[in-house]
């Protein structure tokens, strides 16, 4: 097999010419801010999700869980603004929007269920799982100084199946979403004929037109319908669920006006044996931020290997850090760099970074200002999976693009197969692992965790073939002719 010549640096010409802007470009103020509510609108539900599903099982009272949601947010700009600004060396310097991970939604839930089975009030628990985080933040710090010392371990093999996994697996959240979400499962529970049920004609109906319109207008010559393409769908999906009733403005009027933040206002516990599942979910987490950081470069038409990837790598995890330290400081849950953001750069062609000081503003202001937010709640689940699902999917094809650059030989073939296959099957099979320990299981339920683990070791373990010119050559697809033979 004739082997792809082409550099990295090459690649990123190549991308180069799709985007409209380029990372050191400045957009007009119309476009900035186009894109800028984009990206806004794509990682609000993301933002705020992880503290629905904790502050519910908690039961804390709604101005407390008003808090500390609106916090996540303003948590969520003031990250974003450290990542694209870069000051003192702190930050990726990329479009790296920041927005808390769902990574720690299973461990928490399990901290809030072992807590309240012991007697304790919500107000403890929600201390003890800040605590937690607080003193978590500090190994991403830690670990950003060192990852200089890893570059055989994050190779561009390691960090292209790191990126794929994060798009093929978020694409069954995608569905879910699209489906209907949270709110359908339980409506499904109750009465499985709702036109509000998960997988109800109507909630596919409505995520299948704001896909068909966000994949359309991505995929337009016209800039400007490609650079609003996920608004656009948002906005018409937005306003049809108004007209059949099914956009919920239930949750407005219970929301303040203002939230100020307070720190440490929720205070501060900590356990050690529960703080070893949180240290390892930080380390696996280093690995998602390094490949996301990966596909926001590629993205963006910048290097994917060389001195300055490194450094934007180093400053990212190390920004993700802060930040987390931050939003355990301000009485919320960490915050690292997301990849649906990777997909609306590509969407949209825009990969400047000074839009995202004005999505920093915007989550800044959301955050501080949660009636402002409330009306984006109502947006209905559907209508955001049918634009987020476009997004996962070219998350999975930058991770692709990675890869193409990869010499596949033997050993790459087995090491990209067997990741593939472990990070996939646990994803849509998690009930397999109940067996396992809570700290394991907590880590193997997550497939981009567990395949991006398998390509490290494997990496580190599998001896290099001899020959590195030898590649697996492509099956033919035409049968053999006799002049063949």
């Amino acid at each position: 097999m004739t082997h792809i010549k082409t550099s990295i640096k090459g690649e990123g010409a190549t991308n180069q010419s799709k985007l409209l802007y380029g990372l050191h470009d400045k957009p007009p103020l119309k476009e900035s801010l186009f894109t800028a509510l984009q990206h806004v609108f794509a990682s609000f539900i993301p933002i705020v999700t992880p503290g629905l599903l904790v502050t519910a099982a908690l039961g804390l009272d709604p101005k407390a869980a008003a808090y500390l949601l609106g916090m996540s947010l303003f948590v969520s700009g003031v990250g974003t603004f450290i990542q694209v600004s870069q000051p003192w060396f702190i930050g990726s310097g990329l479009l790296s929007v920041q927005g808390t991970s769902f990574a720690f939604v299973t461990p928490m839930l399990a901290v809030v269920a072992d807590s309240l089975e012991q007697g304790k009030t919500p107000d403890e628990t929600i201390a003890l799982i800040l605590g937690l985080c607080f003193f978590g933040s500090f190994i991403p710090i830690v670990m950003s100084r060192f990852l200089h010392l890893t570059r055989q371990v994050f190779t561009p093999l390691v960090t292209g199946i790191a990126v794929t996994l994060i798009g093929l697996c978020l694409v069954k959240a995608g569905v879910f979403y699209m489906a209907g979400g949270d709110k359908a499962q339980a409506i499904a529970l109750q009465d499985p004929d709702s036109p509000l049920a998960l997988g109800s004609l109507q909630n596919w109906a409505l995520a299948m037109l704001v896909f068909g319109i966000v994949g359309v207008c991505s995929a337009s010559h016209n800039r400007y319908l490609r650079m609003s393409s996920v608004m656009i769908g948002l906005l018409v999906g937005f306003i049809l669920s108004i007209f059949l009733g099914v956009a919920d403005f239930s949750q407005l009027p219970s929301l303040p006006l203002v939230n100020v933040p307070v720190p440490f206002r929720f205070g501060l516990g900590f356990d050690a044996a529960t703080f070893i599942s949180f240290s390892i979910i930080y380390i696996a987490l280093t690995l998602e931020v390094v490949g996301d950081i990966t596909a926001t470069s590629l993205v963006s038409a910048e290097p994917i290997d060389g001195p300055v990837y490194m450094r934007r790598v180093k400053g990212g995890v190390l920004a993700d850090g802060i930040n987390s330290l931050l939003a355990a400081v301000c009485g919320t849950f960490p915050v690292v760099t997301p990849a649906q953001n990777n997909g609306i750069i590509q969407l949209t062609g825009v990969g400047s970074r000074y839009v995202g000081y004005f999505i920093a503003a915007f989550l800044t202001l959301l955050g501080l200002f949660p009636a402002i937010g409330g009306v984006l709640l109502a947006i209905p689940s559907a209508v955001f999976g049918g634009a987020i699902m476009l997004m996962f999917g070219t998350v999975a094809v930058a991770g692709f693009n990675i890869l193409r650059e990869v010499e596949m030989d033997n050993r790459s073939f087995i090491i990209l197969a067997v990741s593939l296959s472990m990070g996939l099957g646990v994803t849509f099979s998690p009930e397999t692992l109940e067996h396992f320990p809570n700290a394991v299981r907590q880590i193997l339920e997550s497939g981009i965790s567990t395949g991006s683990i398998c390509a490290v070791l494997l990496n580190l373990l599998m001896p290099k073939a001899e020959n590195p010119t030898e590649s697996v050559e492509p099956v033919p697809t035409e049968a053999v002719t006799p002049e063949a033979e």
